[in-house]
């Protein structure tokens, strides 16, 4: 299997950041840049996103397994792992499968239980795009809007869609990652009795309903030093919405 794709700057103890479900480790190019100042950041696209190889399979341990076989080849242990959402659930498989990796955690906005999402009021009219009749982006858009009417999300799902040698191509594996969603909403993969030792910081944004009460429980019987806080005026998206802040945190918990 080939490595993930991935960018490194920075220097000192690494920080690896690892995106959400349809995103792509450049999403965090801003964020990254001022991580930077404070470590070696590694940036990287999960497999079937960004500019990563596509696989026939999806799941938390298999995801995590490329993670360490990226840090393994660049001879990176002691790491502090960045997850969002379906990242954070990478970054939480990671720290179980591979202590000897992990310094500490930051999950931005997602706990360890499942949901129940499906996403394919968003997948199936991106499936049904015509892309060998697709003249531009723009165009790409307008077809998408009558089914995904949200400007933002649209455009960030549209970041996905590139052209290659004449003809537009999605980077993102909507198929897999369509038939593999129950895998990605869950959380079942663990060994049972599973628990994190290492310090981690869970950040929620105060408008999602991802991190409520009950999730909480579920934190605070699975990790052993964990700290939850929360983002005000901040939805799923508390990193986009709230950059600022959102950075400060994640600056504030990292080891000096």
């Amino acid at each position: 299997m080939p490595l993930l794709n991935f960018a490194s700057s920075g220097s000192g103890q690494p920080l690896v950041v690892l995106h959400g479900l349809f995103g792509s480790g450049r999403n965090w190019q801003s964020h990254t840049r001022q991580f930077a100042s404070r470590c070696q950041v590694i940036n990287v696209d999960l497999r079937n996103h960004g500019q990563s190889f596509h696989a026939d399979e999806m799941n938390y341990p298999i995801m995590a397994d490329d993670v360490a076989q990226l840090l393994q080849r660049l001879e990176l242990a002691d790491c502090n792992l960045l997850g969002h959402s379906m990242g954070g659930k990478v970054a939480m498989t990671l720290a179980v499968n591979y202590p000897a990796l992990v310094s500490r955690l930051i999950v931005a906005d997602i706990a360890p239980v499942s949901y129940f999402h499906h996403y394919d009021d968003l997948i199936e009219p991106i499936l049904a795009l015509p892309l060998d009749a697709i003249e531009s982006r723009a165009r790409a858009d307008h077809l998408l809007r009558q089914h995904i009417p949200e400007d933002q999300l649209r455009a960030f799902l549209l970041q996905n869609l590139v052209r290659e040698g004449g003809s537009w191509r999605w980077r993102v594996n909507w198929r897999v990652i369509q038939r593999d969603m129950e895998f990605l909403t869950g959380f079942d993969d663990l060994p049972p009795g599973w628990r994190i030792e290492v310090p981690t910081l869970f950040i929620r944004g105060a408008r999602s309903d991802y991190v409520g009460d009950a999730e909480i429980d579920v934190i605070e019987e699975r990790f052993a030093n964990a700290v939850v806080t929360t983002i005000d005026a901040a939805g799923h998206w508390l990193h986009a919405e709230k950059p600022e802040q959102f950075v400060q945190l994640v600056l504030d918990y990292l080891p000096r």
